[in-house]
């Protein structure tokens, strides 16, 4: 068996007991790699033009240079780092925000550490992760018209999703759930090609600019069973 590259990480925090708790996990864990710490996005920033980790995991809110502006500039400047975001249920507003920048992930710091492991790795795997319970307070900050504008939404999301094919629905439920395109083709007993052809299509047909966009929609839709 070969052995898999440690997925290399990059971590922004400004609480040091946090970075300690996540560095701690993923050190646990098999297959990760701590770079370079970081208490600020523009260290974080730098920290990942000198490492080019496959990952940066940043924190929402940070003195100076904030995650989301640190996530922009790390996907403009070093679109081969993934970005994943740490938040608390508190900061709903700011992951509503960054769904239109291009991350890949987001992940509650008080969540479960097999959460954290998971997302990552799905992350690195090409697939997107957004955890049940980010997803339902995300769609509940963007239908914020009350149990009307959810309902609302949720219909419109339907009659967009209703504009895919069968398989592209089933598609769109797999890459909700985070799976990337090699793990959705062999869910569906498909080539990782064909998966990939899907998920360019959904992507355009639904209008949306990324794989966590996609996730939403999803959940908005009903195609993510609520845990």
């Amino acid at each position: 068996m070969v052995e898999r590259t440690p997925l290399r990480v990059v971590l922004a925090d400004d609480e040091r007991m946090v970075r300690a708790g996540i560095a701690s996990i993923l050190a646990s864990a098999t297959g990760f790699e701590v770079v370079g710490e970081a208490s600020d996005g523009a260290e974080a920033v730098a920290l990942v033009a000198q490492h080019g980790p496959d990952i940066a995991l940043l924190d929402v809110q940070m003195p100076g240079t904030d995650g989301l502006s640190a996530a922009d500039t790390i996907l403009a400047q070093h679109p081969g780092t993934a970005v994943v975001v740490l938040t608390t249920f508190s900061e709903d507003a700011y992951v509503a925000r960054a769904l239109g920048g291009g991350a890949s992930g987001f992940v509650l710091k008080t969540g479960d550490p097999n959460d954290l492991v998971s997302g990552l790795r799905a992350v690195a795997d090409g697939g997107a992760y957004l955890s049940p319970e980010i997803a339902r307070r995300v769609i509940d900050e963007l239908g914020a018209g009350g149990t009307r504008g959810r309902m609302s939404r949720g219909a419109l999301a339907r009659e967009r999703v209703g504009q895919l094919t069968e398989r592209e629905r089933e598609v769109l439920g797999l890459l909700g759930e985070g799976l990337s395109n090699d793990a959705i083709a062999r869910r569906l007993g498909i080539v990782p090609g064909t998966a990939k052809v899907h998920v360019g299509s959904i992507l355009s047909r639904l209008g949306v600019a990324n794989r966590v966009q996609a996730a939403i929609l999803a959940y908005e839709a009903g195609l993510i069973a609520e845990t």
